[in-house]
This record gives structure tokens, C-alpha cells and sequence, in this order.
């Protein structure tokens, strides 16, 4: 494979294996972080803390994402995603080992420490991932394909909460960490085996001069200015701080919300309610990849954020099965949440796409220090709580707005996604229709690629 290599430059083939294989990384981060949340309760039990305190292990685990989200992105502009991936399975498996000691000798703090280092490799991984398949291809559907492998680590994110709701909080194991180190030596396993499979397996890098040259043929040339004026990534590491910090705190307290509804929910049972809060998150998920193929993810960003607000007062003050159904409304628009600010803060970034990556990432560091403050109110009352994410919501909705803007002073308002790159080659049009004519008339090197020309017809 060349030096310098885009995603338009791959096979058919080479561009199913490298997405496939990349996505697998996405369950890895997903089921770690479905098992944290049901943790968090646990040891709430296990070792007599306060809702505040638990709060300490996502302290740890998105803490970490804060101190090395920049340095893994510094790293992979050096050595490649492929060594970046290497070195994020390696910390995920050495976290996940430690488990075992920590929980022989029942040491919380044990539990905190190790969390941190799972933590450091999981943000190695979505620097990598998250960044590889947003670039993999055609921009006109990078949030449509990173919703895609993203909704793999939203299976993960359920499976972790039923195997928990079976061996964790069930007869003994409701008050005992046994079954906890267990866990987690299966999950060191499955960090050592997806790390030898990328070892052997080829994976083509992405080059970011080739993507700046891409640019830069098409008319784009906004990557020649300095990082630091790169303005949507930077107001992206903000929506995603915000945003996380929402999610994460909205995950953490779900099993103390439903048992404190005060409508007969057992914590096994409201352990299961929260798998079942993932599946509506993952359904969620999947149904926007469809959706982005068609409609401008700045708009459906815009549209999900008013309704993450709106769900998350609901939850808040809504009584009983009301509340209950509320948090249900707000998994599912959360679901492309994510996927989506990181596709449109590291869009046309060029040169700077993996340095862009890493602080986007970074902006998973909100999940360290919106869970404490919720906390702090669920000490008092669990269902008020939900206020905290309320504000990472509204500031979200905020970026989502302030790009439909930007793009609209440059191209006119747009409903339909369209390429950029392929746009700035074409006469400038206002309405969607004519963005959706050039698109079929086009023959760029990018459509000549069908993976790349339609990412419905890879799937």
C-alpha cells in the first residue's frame, strides 16, 4: 500500500476488511463501559460508599481520556493508527488483569487504579478508530458510517449490564466481588487476542497529506491554517466534553433511578432495565445511520439536542413510570450524539485530522466531572439529578446550531448531506436537489470507488 493513501484509493476488498476490523474495537470499549455503570452500584453494596463516592470510578475511566487522548494522538501522527491501536489493546488488557488482584483483596481503590489504565487504552482506541473510519471513505458519509460501527459498541454497551444483572447482583454475588475478577480476565483475554489479530492482519494507513492533497485538488485549503484556528474542532471538543459528561451521568445513576421511582423496581431488576435502556440506545443508534445518508448531520444533531434537553427535565421531574419512560425517550436521542460531533469537528481538517482526533476524544474527559456533581444531588434526590445533564445537552444543541449556521453562510441552508470535496468542484447551488444532481453526475476518483460511492451498498 502507498505511503500516501486515502480511503478512495482502497479495493472494494481492502476497504471491507480495514472497516470491519476496525469496528471490532468498538465492542471492546463498549462492553468495558457497560460493565462500569453496573460496577458503580455494585460497590455502592459491597463496600457501604455513597452514590458520590462510586462516582470515583468514572473519575478514573474518563479522567484518562483527559490526560491521554492528546498524547495518543501525538503518537499516531508519528508511528500510524495500526502501532495506536497496538499500544490501546495493550493498556485494556493490563487494566482488565489488575482486576483480579483488586478484587481478591477487595481494594476499592485497587478497582479506581485500574479503571485508569483500561481507561488510557480505550482512549488509544477511539483515537484511532473513531478517527480511521471517519476518514475511510467518501466525507459525505463519514457520520452515517462511524454511527454504523459505533452501534457494535452499543451491543456491547447492553451485553455488559445483562451478564451483570446475572452473576453480579444474584445470591452471593450480591455482596462479594468473585464473580467481578472473572469477568475481567475474560475481558484481558479478549484485549490479548484482538491485539494479535491486528499484528498479524495488514491494515492500509490513511495518510493526512493525502487527505490535505485530496483537499486541496477539490478547492479546500481551510487545513492550511494553523490548529488553533481550526474553529469547529475546537468548539467540537467542547460540545463533546459536554455531551459525554451528560451521557455518562445519565448512564451512571440509571439503576439508582429506577429503584428510586418508587414503583416496585428491584436493583436486579433495574439492572435489567438499564441493559434494556443500551438496546433502546443501540436500536437508536442504527436507526440514524440510515437517516445520515440522507439528511444533513448538522440538522439532525440540531433536532436530537432539543430532544436530549427535553427528555432530561422530563426525567427529572416526571413522577414514576413517567420518569421511567422519560429516561427511555432519552436513550434513544442520544444515539447519534456522539458519532456525529466527532465527524463534524474533524471534517476538512487535513493535516491536522489526527491532532483534531485526539482532542475531540478528549472530550470524553466530561464523563470525569459531570457523574460527580450529579452524584452530589442524587445523595439528596436521584430523579432531580438529572438536571446536571441537562446543561451538557443544551450547550451541545448550542455547537449543532452555531455549524448549521456556518454552513449555511457559506453553501445556503441544507437539509440533504452532501460531500464538501466533491461540492467545491461544481458550480455553487442553493437547493438540495442540485447537491444531489452533481453527486450523480460526478466522476471523481472518489465515485469511481462503489464502497466509497454508496456506504448503504457496502453495508
Amino acid at each position: 500500500m502507498p505511503a500516501s493513501t486515502t480511503g478512495a484509493d482502497l479495493t472494494r476488498r481492502e476497504w471491507v476488511f480495514a472497516f470491519s476490523l476496525v469496528t471490532s474495537l468498538f465492542f471492546t470499549w463498549g462492553f468495558a463501559y457497560g460493565l462500569l455503570d453496573v460496577l458503580n452500584s455494585h460497590f455502592q453494596t459491597v463496600f457501604g460508599i455513597s452514590k458520590l463516592q462510586s462516582t470515583m470510578l468514572q473519575l478514573a475511566y474518563f479522567g484518562a481520556y483527559l490526560v491521554y487522548a492528546p498524547i495518543a494522538g501525538m503518537f499516531m501522527r508519528k508511528y500510524g493508527y495500526k502501532k495506536g491501536i497496538h499500544m490501546g489493546l495493550t493498556y485494556y488488557s493490563l487494566g482488565a488483569i489488575f482486576f483480579w488482584p483488586s478484587a481478591r483483596y477487595e481494594k476499592y481503590g485497587g478497582f479506581v487504579g485500574s479503571t485508569f489504565v483500561i481507561g488510557c487504552g480505550l482512549s488509544c482506541l477511539e483515537v484511532a478508530a473513531n478517527s480511521y473510519i471517519s476518514v475511510l471513505g467518501s466525507p459525505k458519509y463519514a457520520a452515517a458510517r462511524l454511527n454504523f460501527s459505533q452501534g457494535f459498541q452499543g451491543v456491547a454497551s447492553f451485553a455488559g449490564p445483562m451478564i451483570a444483572s446475572k452473576w453480579f447482583f444474584t445470591g452471593k454475588n450480591a455482596t462479594s466481588l468473585y464473580t467481578v475478577q472473572w469477568v475481567y480476565v475474560a475481558v484481558a483475554g479478549l484485549g490479548v487476542v484482538l491485539n494479535i489479530l491486528f499484528y498479524f492482519c495488514p491494515l492500509p494507513e490513511i495518510s493526512e497529506d493525502a487527505i490535505s492533497e485530496e483537499m486541496e485538488n477539490s478547492g479546500l485549503t481551510v487545513d492550511q491554517e494553523p490548529f488553533w484556528k481550526q474553529y469547529h474542532c475546537i468548539f467540537g471538543w467542547v460540545a463533546q466534553t459536554t455531551y459525554v459528561g451528560a451521557q455518562v451521568g445519565v448512564a451512571a445513576m440509571a439503576v439508582n433511578f429506577f429503584v428510586g421511582q418508587n414503583v416496585g423496581i428491584s436493583k436486579p431488576e433495574a439492572s435489567q432495565l438499564f441493559s434494556y435502556c443500551q438496546i433502546t440506545f443501540t436500536v437508536g443508534r442504527f436507526v440514524g445511520v440510515a437517516i445520515l445518508n440522507f439528511i444533513d448531520p448538522a440538522l439532525m444533531l440540531s433536532i436530537y439536542g432539543v430532544a436530549c434537553a427535553a427528555f432530561a427535565l422530563a426525567t427529572a421531574y416526571a413522577p414514576g413510570k413517567g420518569g421511567v419512560g422519560c429516561l427511555f425517550g432519552l436513550f434513544f436521542f442520544e444515539s447519534i450524539c456522539y458519532p456525529v460531533i466527532f465527524t463534524l469537528a474533524t471534517k476538512n481538517l487535513g493535516r491536522h485530522t489526527k491532532k483534531g482526533s485526539g482532542l475531540v476524544v478528549m472530550g470524553v474527559g466530561g464523563g470525569a466531572w459531570y457523574p460527580p456533581a450529579q452524584g452530589a444531588i442524587a445523595d439528596y434526590n436521584t430523579a432531580h439529578s438529572y438536571v446536571v445533564p441537562f446543561t451538557g445537552y443544551v450547550a451541545m444543541t448550542v455547537y449543532a446550531v452555531g455549524m448549521m449556521i456556518s454552513q449555511a453562510k457559506t453553501g445556503g441552508f441544507r437539509f440533504r448531506t452532501v460531500d464538501e470535496i466533491q461540492a467545491t468542484t461544481k458550480p455553487k447551488v442553493t437547493d438540495s436537489e442540485s447537491f444531489c444532481d452533481n453527486d450523480r453526475k460526478s466522476t471523481t476518483p472518489i465515485e469511481d470507488k462503489k464502497v466509497v460511492e454508496e456506504f448503504v451498498e457496502s453495508i
